[in-house]
């Protein structure tokens, strides 16, 4: 019995603990990958070629009424800005929805199939190599990501927490995450 209510007590002070580091640790693994990943897009596309006017007519709107190198533009400085406020955590949950944005528009003009006819089809497209019928996976899965730092903020390993644990910081409700 005495080891029954042992078992019982460590339980939740052990899940209070592990609670605590996953404080710490789960948003800054997040924001650690999609800020590499995001960043190195953004890097690609500033030193690459301008692809944009390829895929310029499946653009949503209103993205679909500004010129190839204005989207260009804001597609790469949105990627590499938003993937360094991730990587230190510092206006997260805004680089966050940027980026969650952006990445709509990118399966819409770039990853979504161009045809399907039925969800056979479109399932075909859930795929990291594009066979002809998209390539939506990554997309879809870096969105999933997106939506705790959206929702939930930086963590507390971030520059939000800390600013946001300033005394006078006027902004303390909204920074603190």
């Amino acid at each position: 019995m005495d080891r029954l209510n042992a078992t019982a007590r460590f339980r939740p002070s052990f899940f209070a603990r592990l609670q605590g580091v996953g404080q710490w640790l789960a948003p800054l693994g997040l924001r650690v990958l999609l800020a590499y990943e995001y960043f190195e897009a953004g890097r690609e596309k500033l030193l690459g070629d301008n692809w944009f006017a390829d895929i310029a007519d499946k653009f949503p709107l209103p993205f679909s009424l500004l010129p190839d190198s204005v989207n260009w533009a804001m597609a790469t400085w949105i990627e590499l800005v938003a993937g360094i406020a991730l990587l230190v955590g510092l206006g997260t949950r805004y680089a966050a929805a940027a980026l969650f944005v952006l990445t709509i528009v990118a399966i819409q003009a770039v990853h979504w199939p161009a045809e399907w006819s039925s969800f056979a089809e479109l399932w075909q497209g859930y795929a990291i190599t594009d066979q002809g019928f998209g390539n939506y996976k990554l997309p879809l899965i870096y969105l999933v990501m997106l939506l705790p730092l959206v929702f939930n903020g930086a963590g507390r390993f971030s520059l939000d927490y800390a600013l946001g644990r300033l005394p006078s910081s006027p902004n303390r409700l909204a920074l603190h995450s």
